[in-house]
């Protein structure tokens, strides 16, 4: 029954891979890169196993071990929903033993793209302590233990996390605040390698993290051979302990995943009705009439209560934020820091057809004109977008007392965010990319998806930049140059130039659109589901 579930997983992803060829080349280019990596990694061992001796092979062994392990338990969280092709409630109905479904979960956990770059980057480790056989044995004992503390680890990690996230909001919530601790943490990372260089030397504090790891489930496993790396062999007792440990850590993850997944595969779902409660109109009561104004409360709605629209959100205070602490107060990413905000909010809409998803059929079904529909989701966007790039260009600059640049800083700002609109109503009528669906995380990806959409990223800014050019030259001048004149001729270009694209890619979008709008129906429904 396991190789029988294994064999329809790995089945589903071959068709899937084959429907779509930009899953496929996203899917292979993402084996290079982490065949590329492993082969980057055991280089780096044996020059360490040649040239360093049995402390430094211990620091790496223990450090790099316990990040995979804290990796694979923080990883389903992020990613929730990214493969659940196979997975406890989805083998609940069928007539598996609680043993055999836990195998075959494990087993494709193992089999995976991350189970074997896992695996072959474990059994690397041995080549550290190749100068001292016991040493290699235990570290292949060592390499075992640790893999399968990560594969079990991730699988907890996915249950509780699914039962998290069993309601659309918690998952939002979660995912959410996930984003934001991802976006700051090379700013904290910055800011405790600042603090413990002061407090007396980076190196000697990490010494002390990865001698207390050593003795933890994340990094048992990996520091048994070191123990046995000397030629007195009294590190045997250590060592034991610490395979105790790492052995211990499997048993108690593989009972703990047991008694989480009595929730998935026991318990029938509960559902809770809601009463309908009389509500005001909302948006749609405050904007004209209309196919343009429908559209308009229809994009603000979204932008102010999606929680995948508001997630972009996060980056407009969070960026400041970040450029203050890599930079300070004096830095020029922080001064600017309403140029970056223009830029993420203003490359935003070309994914809006996607976001809607097969309701994109609703809008089609209405027989509204495209460039109405183009109109209506520009105004959305730039009640929120403008604002906001003028509230970080107006505190920033304050902060940082360079309010004589505040002319070249809205001119390069206002640019951007003006081409990325009109931009955007172009490509929105073209492009439609795999996007989470609401209420999933916002790690969320499918086989190709990153590649896919990173190159139709880079294309839509591409043409922002040249739409923006002429204004950011001037700015930049301006700033540089501290020629007043200039600055305030970049900001006039930029409003300029700005409505003008505007105006004409609300036209070409809306005609594009008109003809495209079934096809990109098909295209959305054709993307592969949860």
């Amino acid at each position: 029954m396991v190789a029988t579930v294994l064999t329809l997983r790995y089945r589903i992803l071959a068709n899937t891979l084959t429907r779509n060829v930009w899953q496929l080349v996203g899917f292979v280019l993402g084996m290079f890169w982490a065949a590329c990596a492993l082969v980057a990694v055991l280089v780096g061992f044996i020059a360490l196993a040649i040239w360093e001796g049995a402390p430094e092979a211990r620091l790496v062994a223990v450090a790099g071990g316990s990040l995979l392990v804290l990796g694979w338990v923080i990883g389903p969280v992020l990613i929730a929903g990214s493969d659940m092709t196979v997975d406890a409630g989805r083998l609940a109905p069928f007539p598996l033993s609680r043993r055999q479904t836990m195998l075959a979960l494990a087993g494709i956990g193992l089999t995976g793209v991350p189970g074997i770059a896992t695996s072959a980057a474990a059994l690397s480790t041995i080549v550290l302590w190749a100068r001292w056989p016991v040493a290699a044995v235990v570290g292949l004992v060592g390499a075992v233990l640790g893999v399968l503390t990560c594969v079990l680890a991730g699988r907890l990690a996915t249950t509780w996390s699914a039962g998290l996230g069993s309601k659309r909001r918690g998952r939002e919530i979660v995912g959410t605040v996930l984003l934001a601790l991802l976006v700051l943490t090379g700013p904290t990372i910055t800011g405790v390698a600042t603090l413990l260089d002061a407090a007396g030397g980076v190196g000697d504090r990490v010494a002390g993290v990865v001698a207390v790891l050593g003795w933890t489930p994340l990094g048992a496993a990996w520091a048994a051979p070191a123990d046995l790396a000397a030629p007195s062999g009294a590190g045997w007792l250590p060592a034991m302990a610490r395979l105790a440990i790492a052995a211990a850590s499997v048993i108690v993850l593989w009972l703990a995943w047991s008694r989480a997944l009595d929730g998935v595969t026991d318990s029938p779902a509960r559902r809770t009705a809601r009463s309908a409660r009389a509500r005001s109109l909302g948006w749609f009561g405050r904007v004209p009439t209309g196919d343009v104004g429908a559209t308009w409360a229809r994009a603000l709605t979204a932008w102010l209560r999606d929680p995948r629209y508001l997630r972009q959100l996060l980056f407009v205070p969070l960026l400041p934020i970040v450029f203050l602490v890599g930079q300070g107060v004096d830095g020029p990413l922080f001064a600017s820091s309403a140029v970056a905000v223009a830029l993420l909010q203003g490359i935003a809409g070309y994914s809006d057809v996607s976001y809607d998803g097969t309701a994109f059929g609703t809008v089609l079904a209405t027989g509204i004109r495209g460039s109405h529909d183009r109109l209506g989701r520009l105004l959305g966007a730039a009640c929120i977008g403008v604002p906001a790039v003028l509230a970080v260009g107006a505190v920033t600059l304050a902060i940082a007392g360079d309010a004589h640049r505040a002319p070249a800083v809205f001119g390069a700002a206002l640019a951007l965010l003006l081409s990325g609109y009109a931009v955007s109503a172009v490509a929105s009528a073209l492009l439609v990319v795999p996007v989470p669906a609401p209420g999933d995380s916002p790690f969320r990806r499918v086989p190709g998806q990153t590649m896919a959409s990173g190159l139709l990223v880079f294309v839509v800014m591409a043409a922002m930049l040249v739409l923006a050019a002429p204004a950011l030259v001037l700015a930049l001048i301006g700033a540089l140059a501290d020629l007043t004149l200039v600055s305030w001729l970049s900001l006039a270009v930029a409003v300029v130039v700005g409505v003008a694209a505007i105006a004409v890619g609300v036209v070409v979008g809306g005609r594009l659109l008109d003809r495209t709008g079934p096809d990109l129906l098909q295209r959305i429904k054709a993307f592969p589901t949860r």
